[in-house]
Order: C-alpha cells, then structure tokens, then sequence
C-alpha cells in the first residue's frame, strides 16, 4: 500500500502534481503514436537504450545493471539478437568474452524513429502554440527537467 503524504503541500500543488501526471503521460502517448509499433518487451527496450547511452557490453555487465540475474539477461539478448537489434563480437581484450553492440540498422530505425517523433512535435507546437507560448514553455521545459534530475 503506498502511504500518501500532503503534509507539506497545498491543494493547488496537489492538483498541479495531477494535472502534471496527467498531461505528460498523454503527451508521451501521443509521441509514441508518431512511429510504428515495436515489439519490444520493457526489459528489452531497458537493454536497448543502456547499449546504446554506454557502448558495446557483456551479458553479465548487462544482468549487473540491470539488476537481473544473468540468465534472464541472457535470454533478453537472444530474444534481440533474433530481432536483428543487436550482436555480439568478441572481446578484442578478452576473446572470452562476448560484446552486445547496437547493429547499424537498429541504429538507423531509432534515429528515424526519433526524428519522427520530433517532427511532429515541432508541427504540433507551431500549429498549437503562439509565439510567446512557445518561449513560456521551453522555460518551463527548464522546470520539468529540473524536477526530472531530483
């Protein structure tokens, strides 16, 4: 059971808090709409994008990180590997060792993916938004990237 605790906030940040929750999850909806659906599982999609901010990797650094035992991560490795998302290399220091890298078509589908994404936010916040509009929310972009890092 999840203890709720508004002790130190008012009722207008209780409901900004709501309508924050609220209006962030609807606009990461509408986003994810602008590419084709994947078949990706959380855990997958958790491994892509560690492969992809922190380089090539073991199945075992991967299991570490991800806080899984390395079976499992293993498993989620064949599973992309079969989707043609990632391969594994040998070690060049350690020819023991297997490396799980991003392969360059994966690479490919997830900058067009991400580009899509962004063109049509960038046609949704000029068709939506007046000028001002637009400065006032890349200051609050400012605030919720804020609240993102606490």
């Amino acid at each position: 059971m999840v203890k709720q605790s508004r002790a130190s906030g008012t009722p207008e940040l209780a409901a900004l808090a709501g309508d924050l929750r609220i209006s962030l999850g609807k606009l990461i909806r509408r986003v994810r709409e602008q590419t084709h659906a994947d078949d990706f599982t959380s855990a997958q999609k958790s491994v892509l994008l560690r492969v992809e901010r922190d380089g090539p990797t073991t199945v075992s650094a991967l299991a570490r990180a991800e806080s899984v035992r390395p079976q499992s991560m293993r498993i989620t490795v064949a599973g992309l590997e079969a989707m043609g998302a990632i391969r594994g290399e040998p070690d060049p220091s350690d020819g023991r060792q297997t490396l799980i890298a991003l392969t360059p078509a994966f690479r490919k589908t997830v900058k067009a993916s991400r580009a899509a994404k962004e063109d049509w936010l960038v046609r949704a916040l000029q068709a939506q938004l007046s000028a001002q509009e637009q400065r006032e929310l890349a200051a609050a972009v400012k605030l919720l990237q804020r609240l993102a890092d606490f």
